[in-house]
This record gives structure tokens, C-alpha cells and sequence, in this order.
């Protein structure tokens, strides 16, 4: 099969390499360009652990193929953290206890910076209903929840 030279924009940093049009993104992140925080799930956008944003967007990586995220601007969880301090949603969910094995959560941090890049105040409703389409068994999302409010309170800090 054919392979196509994807260009995205990584984290702020130009990446390239080629993928087969059926490549999914997930796949293509973590083979290709040797990223390890959008984890592989279910391949069926059950759990959102994939979750990544795309041109601002969250999407689940398990549902794009490489090819069509051609020229976009990616974010990963490896994003996040600058000159090793951890971004404040993160210090957040270390916070609050929003993580417990981990798997899922690069999902709900990336999910949830979707949300904060929203609306720097959600309430608990729109927390909630945002973060839906993404599963944790083993944390519970009680402290997700209160990550995401602590991380907006955290965030409002460093604007002003």
C-alpha cells in the first residue's frame, strides 16, 4: 500500500513521516513519531483514553486517520509541561488524586484542557457533560471533577 508524508505541527514542534491512508492517528503518534501518551484503548472511541487536541479540538486519535490530520496542529499530553514544570491541570489531577494507574489519564487531561481553553470557569454540569466520552475504572471521576476546578482556579492565577 501506498504511504503519504503527513505533516503536523507536534506539541509546537514541525514533525513529518509517511503513514498508509488506513493508519489512524493514535498509531501514527506513537509509531511514527514516538509519542507515548495517547494510549490505545479500544479503537472504537469508547474511552477516550486516544484523546488528543487538534487544532484546538479534542479528538479521539482512534477515529482520525493520520492522512486527514495532514497540516494540523496536534497537542499530546507531552505538550503540557514547559522546561519541567508541570502544566497546572496536571498539577491538578496530582493534586486531587485524579489518577490513579494512569492509562486514561492523558485522555482526561486533554479533554479537560479543551474544556478550560473554553471556558475558564465551567461549572461542575459542564465539566461533566464534556467529559463523557472518556472512561476511567479505576479513579472514579469525583476527583477528576475537582481537578478540573482546582486546575481553572490555578490557571486564573497565572493569567492575572
Amino acid at each position: 500500500m501506498t504511504k503519504h508524508l503527513v505533516h503536523l505541527k507536534v506539541n509546537g514542534e514541525l514533525k513529518e513521516g509517511y503513514a498508509e491512508p488506513r493508519t489512524l492517528l493514535v498509531y501514527f503518534l506513537r509509531r511514527e513519531l514516538g509519542l507515548r501518551s495517547p494510549h490505545v484503548g479500544c479503537d472504537t472511541t469508547s474511552c477516550g483514553a486516544c484523546t488528543v487536541l487538534m487544532d484546538g479540538l479534542p479528538v479521539k486519535s482512534c477515529t482520525v486517520f493520520a492522512v486527514q490530520a495532514d497540516g494540523s496542529e496536534i497537542t499530546t499530553t507531552e505538550g503540557l509541561s514547559k522546561n519541567g514544570k508541570l502544566h497546572p491541570l496536571q498539577e491538578a489531577f496530582w493534586e486531587s488524586h485524579a489518577l490513579q494507574c494512569g492509562y486514561c489519564t492523558p485522555g482526561f487531561l486533554m479533554a479537560s484542557l479543551a474544556i478550560l481553553n473554553r471556558n475558564a470557569s465551567p461549572t461542575e454540569e459542564e465539566i461533566r457533560r464534556n467529559l463523557s466520552g472518556n472512561l476511567c475504572m479505576c479513579t472514579g471521576y469525583l476527583n477528576i471533577i475537582k481537578a478540573v476546578k482546582l486546575a481553572s482556579e490555578k490557571m486564573a492565577k497565572v493569567r492575572n
